[in-house]
């Protein structure tokens, strides 16, 4: 007779059990992983067609900011609509990846404080049916927790926008 513990189709179940709780929690860390992306950008799945449509319509996520997918130079991004910003700030680390030129060094005052961060030009960032041109911004070091950058007034006061309960619309200016 077999020991308990040599036993093999009692090992083949222990491994069976053991790779079993493993699938399920790894199914459930994507299903909630999937719900939390969900909750922070619910507009994830915008499509992104310059000149498409007149306006973009976005909703708010779980802690009250607008973040909408756009293209910086042709490359996919996530934008946070900031208009406490002056620029448009773009994670330093970010900066090759998204072919943006190093231009001087300043010091700007962020949320956080000051932070030294390197002047650039972006060729070509598009919103939803936006696509604009030439726009100043700046290469922030002190955002490198993300890849998030931030959608500020230079582009935005290019744009007309309305909110309305937890939507907000942007819209082209008319000519």
């Amino acid at each position: 007779m077999t020991a308990p513990d040599r036993d093999p189709t009692r090992r083949a179940g222990s491994v069976m059990t053991w790779l079993t709780a493993l699938s399920v929690l790894v199914v459930l860390w994507l299903f909630f992983d999937a719900v939390l992306e969900r909750r922070n950008n619910p507009n994830r799945d915008l499509a992104l067609t310059p000149g498409a449509a007149t306006e973009l319509v976005l909703k708010r996520n779980r802690d009250g900011h607008y973040v909408a997918p756009g293209t910086i130079n042709g490359q996919p991004v996530t934008f946070l609509l900031d208009t406490g910003a002056t620029q448009v700030a773009v994670p330093a680390r970010l900066g090759k990846q998204l072919g943006l030129p190093l231009g001087a060094t300043s010091q700007v005052s962020t949320a956080n404080g000051y932070v030294t961060v390197r002047a650039t030009t972006i060729a070509e960032l598009g919103l939803g049916p936006f696509a604009v041109r030439q726009i100043r911004a700046h290469l922030n070091p002190g955002m490198d927790h993300d890849d998030t950058i931030l959608l500020g007034m230079s582009v935005l006061k290019q744009l007309e926008f309305t909110q309305r309960g937890d939507t907000l619309i942007l819209r082209a200016p008319p000519p």
